[in-house]
């Protein structure tokens, strides 16, 4: 993914960013040979720079394979970035050790277009959406249940449907299933 979005880089992000991406880059390496030696990289995303202030809107599109999804997951620090800074909320969290990142990512989710296949087709949506409440320490079963209904509802699905399986939903209602497991990290 390679991108010039108005040299995002050299302008300074306003003081309302909330996300402040600078000259990121995510190379995979390439191996060869008997002995496995480094033979060049795969750069799945190559040098990309934004901003996003408090309360836009901001949507990543491009074709199949471009590094969408890897950039995403690099902001996330879920794949460690090859370079770059990723300030959010005004901090640099580029270098953040594991610990600090898993709870700072209770405020930073993906949401992907088809979320199919990030729905593991053997369990039922609660389960889907309670895994991330019990990583966040949310241990009492009532308490995940009262949060998924909650969380349902507020994207339009139904608190019944929680024990539904993911083909069960049509494509909305899977969108819908992955918006309500985002929120419901805070």
């Amino acid at each position: 993914m390679n991108t010039t979005l108005q040299s995002a880089a050299d302008v300074p992000a306003p003081s309302d960013a909330l996300l402040d991406v600078r000259h990121l880059k995510k190379y995979y390496p390439v191996t060869g040979g008997i002995f496995k030696t480094h033979v060049g990289d795969v750069k799945a995303v190559d040098d990309i720079s934004f901003f996003i202030k408090r309360g836009e809107t901001f949507g990543v599109v491009g074709e199949s394979g471009c590094g969408k999804s890897t950039a995403g997951r690099a902001i996330i620090r879920l794949h460690e970035p090859t370079a770059g800074q990723i300030f959010f909320e005004g901090r640099d969290i580029t270098k953040l050790p594991a610990s600090q990142m898993k709870q700072l990512r209770s405020k930073m989710q993906i949401i992907f277009q088809d979320p199919y296949s990030s729905l593991n087709p053997r369990m039922p949506i609660s389960d889907i959406i309670g895994e991330g409440l019990i990583a966040q320490g949310i241990s009492s079963r009532r308490e995940r249940e009262s949060i998924i209904k909650f969380y349902l509802q507020k994207v339009g699905l139904r608190p019944e449907y929680a024990r539904r399986f993911p083909h069960e939903f049509s494509g909305g209602q899977r969108q819908r299933v992955g918006i309500a497991r985002a929120l419901a990290l805070k």
